[in-house]
């Protein structure tokens, strides 16, 4: 049975071409696919939402699972802020009710900031990883996740040997891997200066022996990088990931900050993605993302709210702190090009072309989000849907046509995970 949505609709077509129908419908059929978007013209509808706005939902290429309860821990840049906020977290991970209940408290909290499509990490632990893929299943959401692999200069309860840590991937590849469904498992160095070289040699063959995605931090912090290269003895810094068979067009790194031409040609020419974190950069005084160097080379660019360095679980959030970023680097962002990277182009970055867009024969995955009734064009629409910072959570989100949030009152979501 098909169900039709009356709405004002914003949809990307390309980085500089949006489509804005300010009354409009709707439909998907029962296996979620979309078979109208149009304008309304007096027929039939199963629900008005007016004066809210559809659009796709939105793609978060770069977060972490386990960080969920310390949003703004302001201990210090990158690797001061690992030792004193995020490894102590991660360390409670072992205890599986706590992973269980934050699993369900994480999948709510995507749903209810509109984000239909995820690459997250988890903690090291097995049990957690399995935590979270129930969570996101039992939620309804698409995602491609996996552990995090660390095997050396960590805290010791956090250190998993190779062969347990890539036996943990085999096992959550057997049980909740799948290419054609919501969720799929990637390979999770978590960075280079937490893996020996086997670790990193090993991770990289699983993941080529399966097809699976592989994601890391990439030049994030100056003294991370200087640590890296000393440590492998590379001359820069993606070198590294280049010996680990790492770089490719399914491995998406974070941050990318700090690279140099020659590291920004070879990238290109891998087909690699950048997962761009503008907020987590700001707020580890981590660096500026050189975004024209990025579109120069026409990288594949999708936005990552990495929580937790990041502040929100909201894309909209994010990519309003992309344009703060390219405006910093002297270069200026259409609005239409920061809603690409938040819906479609992350969704083709991350090769799932069914989900992005309002379009015939999508995947009716998508977000219904409060508007002021008196916005009346495209350029409106744009602005209050990426800057507003006061906006509301989204009233609805579904994905492939089932709600998976509907907003009650003002509550958090972690008030209610199942909500």
């Amino acid at each position: 049975m098909s169900h039709t949505l009356r709405a004002r609709i914003l949809s990307p077509v390309s980085s500089t071409e949006v489509t804005w129908i300010p009354d409009g419908v709707v439909t998907f059929g029962a296996d979620g696919t979309l078979t109208e978007v149009a304008p309304y013209t007096g027929q039939s509808v199963d629900e008005d939402l007016r004066p809210a706005v559809l659009l796709p939902g939105f793609v978060d290429a770069h977060l972490h699972f386990p960080q969920t309860r310390i949003v703004g821990a302001a201990t210090g840049p990158l690797l001061e802020w690992l030792a004193k906020s995020t490894f102590p977290e991660e360390q409670r991970f072992a205890d599986p009710a706590h992973a269980n209940h934050i699993a369900d408290v994480f999948a709510a909290c995507l749903a209810a900031a509109g984000t239909t499509l995820s690459m997250v990490y988890a903690s090291v632990h097995l049990q957690a990883a399995h935590a979270l893929f129930g969570a996101l299943e039992r939620r309804g959401l698409r995602a491609i996740a996996g552990p995090v692999l660390m095997d050396i200069n960590s805290p010791e309860p956090l250190v998993i040997p190779p062969e347990p840590a890539l036996a943990a991937i085999e096992e959550l590849v057997e049980r909740w891997h799948n290419p054609s469904g919501l969720l799929q498992v990637a390979v999770i160095p978590r960075f280079a200066l937490s893996c020996s070289e086997r670790m990193m040699r090993e991770s990289g063959e699983l993941a080529q022996r399966h097809g699976l995605w592989v994601t890391t931090h990439l030049s994030e912090n100056l003294e991370e990088c200087r640590v890296a290269t000393e440590m492998f003895g590379t001359s820069d810094y993606l070198s590294v990931y280049e010996q680990a068979g790492m770089l490719h067009n399914r491995s998406v790194y974070a941050h990318c900050i700090h690279l140099s031409d020659n590291e920004w040609d070879r990238f290109a020419a891998a087909g690699a993605v950048v997962a761009h974190c503008p907020d987590s950069n700001f707020f580890l005084g981590s660096g500026r993302m050189p975004v024209a160097d990025v579109l120069r080379r026409d990288i594949p660019i999708a936005l990552g709210t990495d929580i937790a360095a990041g502040r929100s679980f909201r894309v909209p959030r994010i990519a309003s702190s992309a344009y703060d970023n390219a405006l910093a680097t002297g270069h200026t962002l259409d609005p239409r090009t920061l809603l690409w990277w938040s819906t479609r182009a992350g969704a083709l970055a991350l090769q799932q072309p069914q989900v992005g867009a309002l379009e015939v024969g999508l995947q009716a995955d998508m977000v219904a989000l409060d508007l002021p009734e008196w916005v009346d064009s495209e350029e409106e629409a744009l602005a209050w849907a990426l800057f507003d910072h006061d906006a509301p959570r989204p009233l609805r989100t579904w994905v492939a046509g089932q709600c998976v949030w509907r907003r009650s009152g003002s509550s958090y979501p972690w008030r209610e995970p199942q909500g």
